[in-house]
């Protein structure tokens, strides 16, 4: 959490709303979600009224968090994540799935699939197999999401998994993982 509001006091030093950030650490939830809808806040301060709220279970903080967590910006995805693992929002499976399996959004599927792991839903295995089956390809760039789902599977355990594990042993970059992974399994 420290690491995530440092980013952000460091965003906001030195911008024309920086007292904005002091009464964001310090606002209620309602202040906090009021905020999420002002016109005119730059990203950082809706981020900090998204972040906050999520942490501390406020579902208004929802939908927010979900446009962060499909950011470009990879430190704004992964306190995003945070927030919404900890939100417990029975949507944030389904969210998470839909960004990860986005094949236009490949590069940014990073935080999603780990979303997806942390939170051990019905859909998380299903969704991690299938990206990782579709980056299964020799010179595809986002070995390091494909990487992710291998780790994934192997703290799922499911043993559906085991046949595209065994397939991500022949990729150079993914054999070792893979093979943690398939040891893993039931």
């Amino acid at each position: 959490m420290n690491d995530v509001l440092e980013r952000l006091r460091a965003e906001a030093t030195g911008s024309p709303e920086y007292p904005e950030y002091d009464a964001l650490l310090a606002a209620d939830p309602d202040a906090l979600a009021a905020s999420l809808t002002s016109a005119g806040l730059p990203l950082w301060a809706r981020e900090l009224a998204a972040y906050r709220l999520g942490l501390a279970g406020d579902r208004r903080a929802f939908e927010p968090l979900v446009l962060l967590l499909n950011h470009r910006d990879p430190p704004r995805c992964a306190a995003a994540a945070e927030a919404l693992a900890a939100l417990g929002d029975p949507r944030t499976a389904r969210a998470a799935a839909a960004l990860a399996t986005n094949t236009l959004r490949t590069a940014y599927a990073l935080q999603p699939v780990r979303l997806l792991t942390a939170l051990r839903a019905p859909e998380s295995a299903p969704v991690l197999m299938a990206t990782l089956s579709r980056l299964l390809s020799p010179h595809d760039p986002y070995w390091r999401v494909a990487l992710a789902c291998v780790e994934g599977l192997g703290n799922l355990a499911d043993p559906r998994s085991r046949a595209v594990l065994v397939r991500a042993q022949s990729h150079p970059r993914l054999a070792v993982a893979a093979t943690a992974a398939l040891r893993k399994l039931r």
